[in-house]
C-alpha cells in the first residue's frame, strides 16, 4: 500500500502538471502544496528539492503540513522518474499496461514524443520557430498511436507524459500567445483544427481533455495568463 504523499508542484508547470495527471489517475490519496516559480518558499530548495524545481514530492513520514516537510520523509524529484515511481506503487487504479511489450510501448512513446514535440513547441512560443514547427510532432505522435483509444490503448503514463503540452499548446495558439508574427498562432491552431491530416491526433487530444483527471488539474486561465506575460511579442 502506497505511503503518505505530498505533492510540491505549480500549475504553470507542464512538467509538474503531467505528475498531478498521474496521480489523479492513479486514485492515491495525496496532498497538493503549489509553489510560486517566482517566489519560492526558503525551505524549499533545502528540505525539498536541492535542484529547487518542480515537481517534487514528500513520500511516506508523518502526517506534517507540507511547508513543514518532515526528514523522515523521502524527496524525490524529476516528472520522469515521479511517472515511474507512481505506476511501480500498488495502485487502485493501474499506470501502466500489465503486458510488458505494452508497458515497453508506453516508455518508447515518452521517450519519442516528449523531445519531438516539445522542442517544436516551445521554438514556436519563443519565437525562434514558426508556430507550424508543431507539425512535425504532431507527425511522430499520430504514426504511434493505434486506430483509436490512448498511447497504448488503454490510458497509461504516456499519456499523462504529453497531455500537459498539448494543453498548453492549445492555449497559446488559440490565444495567438507567443513571440512569433502576429496572427501565426491562430492560423496554426486552425490548421491543426480543419486539416484533415491530424484528425488522429484531433481526437487523441479530445479524448484526453473529456477525462476527469484532466478537468481536475488544468487551470487554463492561470496558465493563459501565465504565458502571455512570459512570452511578449516583440513591438
Amino acid at each position: 500500500m502506497a505511503k503518505r504523499i505530498t505533492l510540491y508542484s505549480a500549475k504553470v508547470c507542464p512538467w509538474a502538471h503531467r505528475t498531478e495527471l498521474a496521480l489523479k489517475e492513479s486514485k492515491l490519496p495525496y496532498t497538493r502544496y503549489e509553489i510560486d516559480l517566482a517566489n519560492k518558499p526558503e525551505w524549499y530548495a533545502p528540505k525539498i528539492n536541492k535542484a529547487s524545481k518542480v515537481p517534487a514530492i514528500a513520500y511516506g513520514g508523518p502526517d506534517v503540513p507540507p511547508d513543514e516537510p518532515s526528514p523522515d520523509s523521502t524527496k524525490i524529484a524529476e516528472s520522469g522518474v515521479l511517472l515511474e515511481f507512481f505506476a511501480d506503487l500498488d495502485t487502485p487504479q493501474p499506470l501502466l499496461p500489465k503486458d510488458p511489450i505494452d508497458r515497453a510501448k508506453a516508455r518508447f512513446f515518452i521517450e519519442t514524443v516528449t523531445p519531438a514535440y516539445t522542442s517544436g513547441f516551445f521554438a514556436a512560443i519563443s519565437g525562434s520557430k514558426d508556430p507550424e514547427a508543431i507539425f512535425d510532432g504532431i507527425e511522430v505522435i499520430q504514426n504511434l498511436l493505434p486506430e483509436k483509444g490512448f498511447a497504448v490503448g488503454e490510458w497509461s503514463i504516456a499519456d499523462a507524459a504529453v497531455t500537459p503540452f498539448f494543453a498548453r499548446t492549445e492555449v497559446t495558439l488559440k490565444n495567438d500567445i507567443g513571440k512569433y508574427e502576429a496572427g501565426k498562432g491562430k492560423a496554426a491552431w486552425e490548421k491543426l483544427q480543419t486539416d484533415p491530416r491530424y484528425a488522429r491526433f484531433r481526437q487523441y487530444f479530445s479524448d484526453l481533455k473529456n477525462r476527469d483527471s484532466y478537468k481536475e488539474t488544468f487551470d487554463e486561465e492561470h496558465v493563459r495568463e501565465f504565458f502571455s506575460k512570459r512570452f511578449v511579442r516583440d513591438a
